[in-house]
């Protein structure tokens, strides 16, 4: 089966791609009625310089980046190109209502926005938004034009899993627009970000851009109406009623500030450690929880960084749940906020990684530590100065982006080594950031800073635990390889640590390794796994999932009583 076939395997039964693709609000925890997307089809070209090309020779599809099928391009971008998207909007009647903002969900690595002629800005890093006040610059029919270059071969912004050589456990690289493009119109004054800070029976907002405003809150017995004061307003809500996997429960809310109206929610639930029974314990609304996770690299066959519909990170989730995982590990990528609304609302907890930059070394990173070998002084590691800033940057705005979110429940900072430096700073700092939640430090090996957590990977031999104050978390374990006939990416070629012909075998020697090794392991202070992982990845073929999400490899009534196992352990 050749690599365009396969792709096209992806796309769910029933939806098609007709009209414009991901026409789905992008922002659902500061939701106003104005929205116009700017998805589908745009005008493309690659140059080798910054000059504005005379011709946009193809077309490709926004937002998939344009090394993936759905993108309607489907090949490699070359070191060094210039992308170029160009597209032509008018506003429809009576959108225009103040000020006109211009959104972008991420472009891969560094764009360039420009409308009628009139730049509007740069902005640096590949998984974060960006906007623009476009109020002053707009006509009656507007020409959008984004310059995108990709500078993954100099290892300075976050890049993840991409490499240029894909193969093995690293992929193929994306360039350009990879999430939604769209416009709102707002008022001339405006909430322009919202903070929501939750405890055990109270939630604190914070509106920036306006004064006062009235909050009404939807509750189980009914609205609860509250002024918001200098930006600010404090809530206490009787009978709480607690977020958990099982019980997945948001509140509603509406601000109204002036002509301004925004639609959010919130979750009401705590994160402690607590020493139970003699053993540190990570614990959820007060209570010992086991978080039972699986690596989940975020990846799909035909969209690579972006599923074909929205709906394709609900599908992977309510799977995930329907095997009885409660948590996903978010490997070192950063999603469109849909898919942690899906997490919000469907109950699946996220372990968020922070996006690597720098160099990889495998022997340094990976055959060394795996064989014993750790270093453990970090703090002259990495040390050119861009790289450092760039990630330190992009911790920031990941935790400022996805602060809100109930589901996220866990930060992970360094994973492996990889672009590792002065653990015991970044650490700091983001805790100075965000205190609320669990702080893994470094996921692997290299440990020795500050950290919440004594996280290790285990995949060559038993699971033995250190000794160890700190609640266990086995972040990275199994990565059992089984490639199911006709959906393979690659069959010539197997990545995985494990490896398995028939199914049977496959699900045996699963069912084993949770049952002799990891859950004896809970009554010794284990408080969360990470198995390898949700969906094979090109040529790793170890996910629970093909890649093209069409198998299920494992038995849900076997992965259920799995499940249910490390719940009475922890217990």
């Amino acid at each position: 089966m050749s690599k365009t076939e396969f792709a096209h395997l992806y796309t769910p039964d029933g939806e098609t791609l007709s009209g414009t693709p991901w026409n789905t609000y992008p922002r659902p925890q500061l939701r106003r009625n104005s929205f116009l997307c700017l998805n589908g089809q745009w005008e493309f070209a690659v140059t080798k310089t910054d000059e504005f090309p005379t011709q946009y020779p193809e077309a490709i599809r926004v937002p998939f980046a344009p090394e993936s099928l759905l993108s309607g391009v489907h090949r490699g971008i070359k070191q060094h190109s210039r992308l170029f998207y160009r597209r032509i909007f008018s506003l429809p009647d009576g959108f225009q209502k103040g000020r006109v903002l211009l959104h972008f969900g991420a472009a891969d690595q560094i764009a360039t926005v420009y409308l009628n002629g009139q730049e509007l800005g740069p902005h640096r890093g590949g998984y974060t938004p960006f906007s623009f006040d476009i109020t002053d610059h707009l006509q009656g029919e507007n020409t959008l034009v984004v310059r995108v270059t990709d500078e993954l071969h100099k290892k300075i912004l976050p890049y993840g899993k991409q490499c240029e050589k894909r193969g093995g456990m690293w992929y193929t690289p994306v360039s350009g627009l990879w999430q939604t493009v769209w416009l709102e119109s707002v008022p001339d004054t405006y909430i322009r970000s919202l903070r929501i800070q939750t405890g055990d029976t109270d939630v604190r907002l914070t509106a920036e851009g306006v004064d006062t405003g009235t909050v009404t809150i939807c509750t189980p017995t009914g609205e609860l109406t509250a002024p918001m004061l200098r930006g600010r307003a404090h809530i206490v809500l009787s009978s709480p009623r607690h977020w958990s996997p099982e019980d997945p429960y948001l509140y509603t809310f509406t601000i109204q500030a002036g002509e301004d109206v925004i639609h959010s929610y919130f979750a009401l639930r705590t994160l402690s450690v607590e020493t139970v029974n003699g053993l540190p314990r990570l614990c959820l609304n007060g209570k010992p929880y086991f978080f039972h996770a699986l690596l989940d690299q975020g990846y799909y066959s035909d969209g690579l960084f972006t599923p074909a519909t929205p709906s394709g990170y609900e599908q992977d989730i309510l799977a995930m749940k329907e095997l009885g995982f409660n948590t996903l590990r978010k490997h070192i990528k950063v999603e469109p906020e849909q898919f942690y609304y899906d997490c919000d609302r469907l109950g699946m907890i996220v372990f968020q990684d922070m996006v690597n930059n720098g160099s990889y070394s495998f022997l340094r990173d990976t055959a060394l530590p795996t064989i014993g070998m750790k270093r453990l002084n970090d703090k002259h590691m990495h040390r050119h100065a861009a790289t450092r800033h760039a990630f330190l940057e992009g911790m920031e705005q990941t935790v400022q982006q996805l602060y809100n979110h109930p589901c996220i429940c866990y930060w992970t900072i360094f994973n492996e080594g990889w672009g590792q430096f002065d653990s015991a700073a970044a650490y700091e700092r983001l805790k100075h950031l965000d205190n609320s939640r669990f702080i893994d430090t470094a996921s692997g090996w290299f440990a020795g800073a500050p950290s919440d957590v004594e996280s290790p990977h285990i995949y060559f031999k038993p699971i033995t635990l250190p000794k160890t104050e700190k609640p266990l978390v086995l972040s990275e374990f199994g990565g059992y390889s089984y490639k199911p006939a006709g959906h393979v990416f690659n069959t010539k070629k197997t990545y995985g640590y494990r490896f398995f012909t028939e199914q049977a075998a496959f699900e045996d020697a699963l069912e084993a390794l949770y049952t002799n090794e990891v859950i004896p392991a809970v009554k010794q202070g284990l408080c969360a796994a990470v198995y390898t992982q949700v969906s094979d990845v090109e040529d790793e073929t170890n996910g629970l999932l093909s890649y093209d999400r069409r198998v299920c490899k494992v038995s849900p009534e076997r992965m259920r009583r799995i499940a249910q196992q490390l719940t009475d352990e922890i217990q």
